[in-house]
């Protein structure tokens, strides 16, 4: 393509569109929105879901579950799990879980389940833990020390009713 072949006509900055300034401008009258209808005036915008008279896809799809964002975040390990991350005598905290790669995310407490085979003896800290865990770890030898953690928030009663 030489510079040559290129017309005059084409400007880089294309000059906006004047609306409304007659039937000379290509966009008189009307200014391109219509007769009647919502579109027409000044300042109307669809929603972003906005669909005409359909209902529109949000609204249509069904909801399903439940996620509690202001509920404690609780990371879940499995004694089978600290079998094979972990020595005998070894002590096993918060720090050494995320060292290990068995806590990723940040939580706000660590249950420690149950689950897998446990021969191992370790010091185990958590804040929670379940029976069958417990029962586990001192089969094993091992220790299980519960961590305080944050209190329990207490709903104020409503005298309402008494």
């Amino acid at each position: 393509m030489n510079v040559s072949d290129v017309h005059r006509s084409i400007r880089r900055h294309k000059k906006r569109m004047r609306v409304g300034r007659g039937p000379g401008s290509g966009k008189g009258k009307t200014s391109g929105r219509g007769h009647k209808g919502q579109g027409q005036l000044a300042g109307w915008a669809a929603p972003s879901v906005f669909e005409g008279a359909r209902m529109p896809l949000v609204r249509r799809i069904p909801k399903r579950g439940f996620h509690n964002q202001w509920g404690p975040r609780v990371a879940i390990v499995n004694l089978g799990d600290l079998e094979t991350a972990f020595k005998s005598g070894d002590e096993v905290t918060l720090e050494t879980l995320k060292a290990a790669g068995l806590c990723k995310r940040p939580c706000d407490f660590v249950k420690v389940l149950g689950d897998g085979k446990f021969s191992k003896r370790l010091k185990i800290s958590a804040h929670r833990f379940s029976t069958s865990a417990l029962e586990k770890i001192k089969q094993a030898g091992g220790e299980a020390t519960v961590l305080p953690g944050p209190k329990p928030i207490e709903r104020k009663k409503s005298k309402v009713g008494k």
